[in-house]
């Protein structure tokens, strides 16, 4: 084993360069999955039955494909037609086709926004008869319900879960690697491997920096449960 390449300022700098990558691009992902989740959650618990059905298919369709299709299909498939590159240089949004990263970008954020869609949804379905009754009591809209007392509560239910999401997510941005100019920890890794052929070395230490990062958003989250979610934990006697 030659570990001493991978601590080489050299190496060291470009598996940098693929931790600020990943940790943008997760951020990014979340964020704007996070938008769109929130509004396809209102419209799979809408009363409109045409939003709920193009919405659930979209979520089905999301769920039931693997993210590295969805990945080609972005960055290959749209972003590859003739049609989009004739108009990627001036007319927007096509031309932010010919940019890598946001093809990974959108192709991760439509993942994460379909099952964080769904965690929402159910979390509003699942909110308790009374929250709700409470707020008819108080003259409240449907509208000012959702807004200041099923959707918050519904949120705060949702943790646990999307803290699951989040971790899955920090892990499928390895899939970034196949997108080429993108450099994320995998891609790093695999540069390592093809220059000095350490697979095992570039790998484990690709491993070892997700696996940093996993802890650090575990901890994260369970700091955010105990803020939240302290009205749920078991009471002691």
């Amino acid at each position: 084993m030659k570990w001493s390449i991978i601590f080489e300022p050299a190496t060291l700098a470009m598996y940098a360069e693929g931790v600020a990558t990943t940790v943008t691009l997760l951020a990014s992902s979340l964020l704007v999955g996070g938008v769109l989740a929130l509004a396809f959650a209102l419209a799979l618990t809408s009363n409109v039955a045409v939003l709920r059905w193009l919405v659930g298919a979209y979520t089905y369709v999301i769920r039931g494909t693997p993210l590295l299709i969805q990945v080609y299909l972005i960055y290959y498939g749209i972003a590859q037609l003739e049609w989009v590159q004739e108009r990627w240089n001036d007319v927007w949004p096509w031309t932010h086709f010919k940019e890598p990263f946001f093809c990974a970008l959108l192709a991760f954020s439509l993942n994460t926004a379909g099952y964080t869609a769904e965690m929402i949804a159910g979390a509003i379905r699942d909110t308790h008869a009374g929250e709700i009754e409470a707020a008819q009591a108080m003259g409240m809209s449907r509208w000012q319900a959702m807004r200041r007392i099923i959707l918050p509560s519904a949120l705060r239910r949702t943790l646990p879960a999307y803290s699951n999401e989040v971790v899955m997510m920090l892990h499928s941005t390895s899939l970034a690697s196949t997108v080429p100019a993108m450099l994320d920890i995998t891609a790093a890794a695999s540069r390592i491997y093809s220059d000095y052929y350490l697979p095992f070395e570039a790998y484990m230490f690709a491993a070892a920096i997700y696996l940093v990062i996993t802890f650090a958003l575990v901890g994260l989250f369970r700091l955010t449960e105990r803020r939240f979610l302290a009205h749920l934990a078991p009471r002691s006697h």
